[in-house]
């Protein structure tokens, strides 16, 4: 269980922010110099070096997104730069793109961060860069809500890329672009010019998550904790019926993936924020602001109180809640975690993702028991032994975990327990986190995924 540190304010971070930003410099340098895209996005390091998976291209929006990250936290015009070049160049494929659920990671990441970016003043632009990428995100959110599975009963939920019958709880993150999109008052435009509110599936898709995804101690089935999650709920394509939940990348159904848990949280906790922004008359035809909130706020809840419950004291979670050695580790959460620990691994990249949801839901509901915690994860995530101030290192954070049960992840040891690896989302994730951290410290404008 997180042990939760009151004195930490988003100041007293300031250095640890500092030297992460400059860590990151020579990271993002050195995977430009390395990188063609020729080979694929970059995805994970296999002995410091990053390198790609063929699956899909999920991860291509966090590398060039990291560079405008970059720009935003220190001003270093070379990454702004470098973030617009690629994102011109080498992102249009992910805009139209069919296939998958990742329209979120990669169009909100690069052509939504250059555009609340550039409204916020902090580089020039001309129009005609503006519209462009308004008509990107515009494109990406339709795209992305077309990608639809209706359930039993009413609503339904964007489909991962393993088809109609699957709902990842991962999505919930995703849906970001069909905020976006609906923010510029876009739609989806069907047969006969159905006109397909963007707003009104990203509710329906949220949802689903909150109902499917995510546990609330109520006896849906024999290992309901409340606030674990199932990566996957598989649902029958013929008639829209639930069936059962399943894991990808987890350890089995019933025990909790603890990344796919810290997608729920930041994603539900975000949402959140958005929906502040949405009037009224936006929310009526989708069963009003009271309805959406209480669901929103319940599964934000739950799931980041599960976090808080089974990380370490540090706040670093290990990569799966019924991993079957972690009982090898005897009352692992009463001391800090462990990477270098024989038996099962750490999941860096959860904290990094799952530090932002604790933060934003404290913000959001003015308690300390959450923001607190989520500074807790940052002061252990941005130190060793996680973050890498090592030059010959493309990673930022180290001890992350992809794939265990395909087995995707190098174990240095005889072990086999992976550990000493970074991948692009938990990078991308660390540094959007010690952004909101140093914003918050120096009182500059709010992040949000909006503009």
């Amino acid at each position: 269980m997180i042990r939760v540190r009151s004195e930490l304010t988003p100041a007293s971070l300031g250095k640890k922010t500092a030297a992460l930003f400059e860590a990151s410099a020579a990271k993002i340098r050195s995977i430009e110099t390395s990188w063609t895209p020729s080979q694929g996005a970059p995805v994970f390091t296999i002995n410091g070096r990053y390198t790609s998976r063929g699956w899909t291209e999920w991860t291509q929006g966090f590398q060039f997104g990291a560079a405008i990250l970059q720009y935003d936290a220190t001003g270093e015009t070379e990454f702004l730069e470098s973030g617009r070049k690629h994102t011109v160049d080498l992102m249009a494929p992910h805009v139209s793109h069919i296939g998958v659920h990742d329209h979120g990671f990669n169009n909100v990441s690069t052509y939504g961060n250059l555009l609340r970016l550039l409204n916020e003043g902090k580089f020039e632009g001309s129009n005609w860069e503006r519209h462009f990428y308004e008509l990107a995100l515009k494109c990406s959110g339709a795209v992305q809500a077309m990608r639809w599975s209706k359930i039993a009963g009413g609503g339904g939920f964007v489909y991962s890329f393993n088809g109609p019958h699957s709902l990842f709880v991962d999505t919930i993150r995703s849906m970001r672009a069909l905020a976006v999109a609906h923010r510029l008052g876009h739609v989806l435009t069907a047969e006969n010019d159905a006109r397909i509110s963007l707003l009104g599936r990203l509710l329906d898709h949220a949802r689903a998550t909150a109902k499917y995804s995510v546990y609330y101690g109520e006896g849906r089935d024999f290992y309901d904790l409340r606030g674990r999650t199932a990566h996957e709920s598989i649902f029958n394509t013929n008639d829209g019926n639930f069936r059962c939940p399943n894991s990808q990348q987890g350890y089995s159904p019933f025990s909790t993936w603890t990344r796919g848990l810290a997608w729920a949280m930041v994603g539900f906790a975000e949402q959140l924020e958005f929906l502040e922004t949405i009037t009224d008359a936006e929310l009526d035809p989708f069963g009003g602001r009271a309805s959406a909130v209480e669901f929103m706020l319940k599964a934000a809840r739950a799931t980041c109180d599960f976090y808080i419950e089974n990380s370490a004291t540090d706040g670093i979670p290990y990569w799966d809640t019924g991993a079957p050695n972690l009982h090898k580790l005897g009352d692992w959460g009463s001391r800090p975690s462990d990477p270098f620990n024989p038996h099962e691994p750490v999941d860096s990249s959860a904290a990094a993702i799952a530090a932002q949801g604790l933060l934003r839901l404290g913000r959001y509901l003015n308690d300390d028991r959450y923001f607190q915690a989520g500074l807790t994860v940052c002061d252990s995530l941005f130190d060793a032994p996680y973050l890498s101030t090592d030059p010959n290192h493309q990673g930022l954070i180290l001890h992350a975990v992809y794939h265990r049960p395909n087995g995707w992840d190098l174990a240095p040891g005889t072990d086999g327990v992976p550990r000493g690896e970074a991948c692009m989302w938990g990078d991308y994730h660390a540094r959007e986190l010690a952004l909101y951290v140093h914003r918050l410290a120096t009182g500059a404008p709010y992040l949000t995924f909006w503009s």
